[in-house]
């Protein structure tokens, strides 16, 4: 039994689909940025049939074009974890995928009372003219916002592993909201990609933390100690 983590794609699958044909996991989370030039499971055709469940969170390179967009969300929605969570490999894994954007948001600091622009994605909407709208709603460019409400509905779940887009402050490009959400949530690890780097470290609540480097795998399974 093994869940198999892989960071950051951007448009480079190759050593996703060796490390599926050595390990042949239970689970694959695709931690964001695919930079698709087809379908999600068009592309993840040659190994698609070897994994029971795929599931992803988007990065903010996913909302970069429509074709990004399109080829993740709307062939797959399915799959997606963000905002919500899932019982895989016998554990709960929950899912926060988009990234913080100062004009809306930015939990970075412990301490930080900065009240955000927008709580939820509907306000945004109410504020924008209908014509830079996109399919009715946010503009693309904000379809990779995290929103005070996306964390909120999270915090009302339990889980085992927190995967997010985002890392927590065991980066120094991180985010103590990040640390809080996996405290409030019971998380045992939390699992981050965007900064294309390979670590282990722990949120500022003593937590585990791996951050997964750009099209990289990472497996968890059964004879990890700690988990």
């Amino acid at each position: 039994m093994s869940i198999l983590f892989y960071g950051d794609p951007h448009a480079q699958w190759r050593p996703l689909f060796e490390a599926v044909k050595k390990h042949r996991p239970d689970v694959v989370i695709l931690l964001g940025d695919m930079d698709l030039d087809e379908p999600l499971r068009a592309k993840l055709a040659p190994v698609w049939d070897m994994v029971p469940a795929w599931r992803w969170i988007h990065g903010n390179h996913d909302a970069d074009n429509e074709e990004y967009f399109e080829f993740l969300f709307d062939d797959y929605i399915q799959g997606s974890l963000h905002c919500r969570t899932d019982l895989l490999d016998g554990r709960i894994v929950g899912g926060l995928g988009g990234i913080f954007k100062a004009k809306v948001w930015s939990p970075r600091l412990e301490g930080d009372n900065a009240a955000p622009s927008f709580d939820a994605a509907e306000g945004m909407i109410q504020r924008t003219a209908r014509f830079d709208r996109w399919r009715g709603g946010l503009p693309l460019s904000q379809r990779d916002t995290i929103f005070p409400a996306d964390v909120k509905k999270l915090r009302n779940l339990r889980t085992d592993i927190l995967v997010t887009h985002e890392a927590p402050s065991s980066h120094r490009h991180g985010f103590v909201g990040i640390d809080d959400l996996a405290q409030v949530m019971g998380a045992r690890l939390v699992v981050h990609g965007h900064l294309h780097q390979d670590y282990d470290g722990r949120t500022r609540h003593g937590i585990p933390v791996r951050g997964v480097g750009g099209a990289t795998p990472w497996l968890l399974d059964d004879l990890d100690p700690d988990f």
